[in-house]
């Protein structure tokens, strides 16, 4: 299972979190302990705001913890929103279309988990994709067909309805499969002012999902930080975070459309 962190507060500068944490995601990139799976090296990405509306993306097939390119950016590169996300995949290439976080417009989305039966059941997700999005699919993996989905059910104007209608349609096409593979899900959404932090999962087994409120920041993790787990907070499964930041944050169940 792949590991991603997301910050949103006062502007910080990426290494801070990326590089310099006792548990940071470099070292879970080697070591995750909250995850069937020890080692994230098939690529990585980092996604962030600053002054222009549309966010950088930087993605590398490198192992996180081997491109030094990564750490003279992350050095220098400062964002009140920042995304970043080390991979293991789940059965497709490593390739930079393949990192996350990806992109369209103002929004950037990344995940961890999978879609089961994936390989199944690929064309015909796919072609749900409405035809004018179709073109920004670059990639392979069901991450991003899930992302493109939103746009097909209104993300723009309503993101939490855009992932219950999202999640609901695809748990349709895998039950008309009869996939017996759970879908598990952590996956964040942002369209560079709200933060949208989903823990779902058909199984009793949702990937892991921690946060860290602060006076002026907040941090969304796969695992914490350090060995402190006090100040972390779990989500529960099958809920939602919603964040704009400080200190409006709240967690909510997760409940599919009707």
């Amino acid at each position: 299972m792949c590991r991603w962190l997301s910050y949103i507060g006062t502007p910080i500068f990426l290494d801070e979190i990326i590089f310099e944490q006792e548990n940071s995601l470099i070292n879970q990139s080697k070591h995750a302990t909250y995850s069937s799976v020890t080692t994230n090296g098939d690529g990585f990405g980092v996604g962030w705001y600053g002054t222009r509306e549309a966010p950088g993306v930087y993605h590398e097939v490198l192992p996180a913890w081997n491109d030094k390119n990564l750490r003279n950016l992350a050095h220098q590169l400062s964002s009140g929103l920042f995304l970043a996300h080390v991979r293991a995949s789940t059965g497709t290439d490593t390739s930079r279309t393949n990192c996350h976080p990806f992109r369209k417009g103002n929004w950037l989305f990344m995940h961890n988990g999978m879609i089961g039966g994936y390989a199944r059941i690929r064309r015909d997700l796919e072609r749900m994709i409405p035809d004018e999005i179709y073109p920004n699919r670059l990639g392979t993996t069901d991450s991003e067909v899930f992302f493109h989905l939103l746009f097909s059910e209104g993300v723009d104007e309503d993101p939490v309805g855009a992932l219950s209608r999202t999640v609901k349609r695809v748990l349709g096409v895998m039950k008309g499969h009869d996939i017996r593979e759970p879908f598990r899900m952590t996956a964040l959404l942002t369209d560079g002012k709200s933060v949208y932090a989903l823990r779902y999962a058909t199984d009793p087994e949702p990937p892991s999902l921690f946060w860290w409120p602060q006076q002026e920041r907040l941090l969304i993790v796969s695992e914490p930080l350090d060995s402190d787990i006090s100040h972390w907070r779990d989500v529960p499964p099958q809920h939602l975070l919603i964040s704009r930041g400080h200190g409006d944050t709240v967690t909510r169940p997760f409940e599919l459309a009707a």
